[in-house]
């Protein structure tokens, strides 16, 4: 077993195969409230897997099992074999990237230096702390001259990146995205979708994500998990066979299937190929 203060080592000999596992996972909080039940997840390294439900499915709960934010009622989550129960909350989260709704940023802290905390907290010179911030900012898009300003000066777009360069100072394997891009307009919001989409196939982190949107499910996701309320997994898989086979009508309803939704054809207008939906809208265009 690769034993927790051995895992950023593996670095060095290339990329760690680090794989998430929920184990018979439950939480009920103490007014009785049942978050999770009886989980059993495995979380595949350098894929992207998407916890997607409405409010009350426990998807945030399971998010913040991982980094011992919320600890289980009973049963275990590991990484890559070891319980995660066993290691040090704080060790554990400062080796994890986390992004949240609303950027969490500092506001009273500096771009560079809102980057820069958790390799500062962890011992890194300070110097080096803030020179890799600077890169991480050109990773995700931002221009340097960014790195002086504080977060109130900046978009809601441009916060949620600085969320993510923070996210990413650490060089982590794991990176946990809690609805990140749930507070921007849908034209930041899918900026910010395809960003994540060129991180990943840059730098291929396991990367949990969650979201109460179906469609940025499917985008995002290599494997997607559809809860319900209670935090029962209903069905788990690729986006397409999901679509291909929901497993029964909560999915169907969910995924858009009973409505003609996802029944997608194709038609022409003035000599382009549009793909329409069961009632007609426009869907796209196919490219020539």
């Amino acid at each position: 077993m690769l034993r927790w203060n051995d895992w950023r080592a593996t670095r060095v000999r290339g990329r760690a195969e680090i794989v998430i596992e929920f184990r018979g996972v439950s939480k009920r909080f103490d007014d009785g409230t049942v978050a999770v039940a009886d989980v059993d997840i495995v979380i595949p390294p350098h894929r992207t897997t998407v916890f997607v439900g409405s409010s009350g499915s426990g998807k945030t709960t399971l998010l913040r099992m991982i980094n011992r934010m919320v600890d289980p009622t009973s049963g275990a989550v590991l990484i890559d074999g070891e319980d995660v129960a066993g290691v040090d909350p704080v060790k554990l989260r400062r080796g994890i990237g986390y992004v949240m709704q609303n950027s969490g940023l500092l506001p009273h802290r500096r771009v560079i230096d809102n980057v820069a905390t958790v390799p500062l907290l962890r011992g890194t010179p300070k110097r080096e702390a803030r020179a890799h911030a600077l890169e991480l900012l050109d990773t995700v898009g931002l221009d340097r001259s960014l790195a002086d300003r504080y977060p109130g000066q900046l978009s809601g777009g441009q916060q949620q990146r600085v969320g993510v360069a923070r996210g990413l100072a650490v060089d982590p394997n794991i990176l946990l995205m809690d609805e990140p891009f749930g507070a921007v307009d849908p034209i930041v919001r899918a900026e910010l979708q395809q960003e994540l989409l060129r991180l990943q196939r840059d730098l291929g982190k396991t990367v949990v994500f969650v979201t109460h949107d179906i469609d940025e499910a499917f985008l995002l996701g290599d494997q997607v998990i559809i809860l319900k309320t209670g935090g029962e997994i209903v069905q788990s898989g690729t986006p397409a066979e999901i679509l291909a086979e929901p497993a029964d009508d909560f999915v169907a309803g969910f995924v858009g299937a009973d409505r003609g939704k996802r029944a997608l054809h194709i038609t022409e207008v003035d000599g382009a190929r549009v793909v329409v939906d069961a009632d007609g809208r426009p869907a796209g265009v196919l490219a020539p």
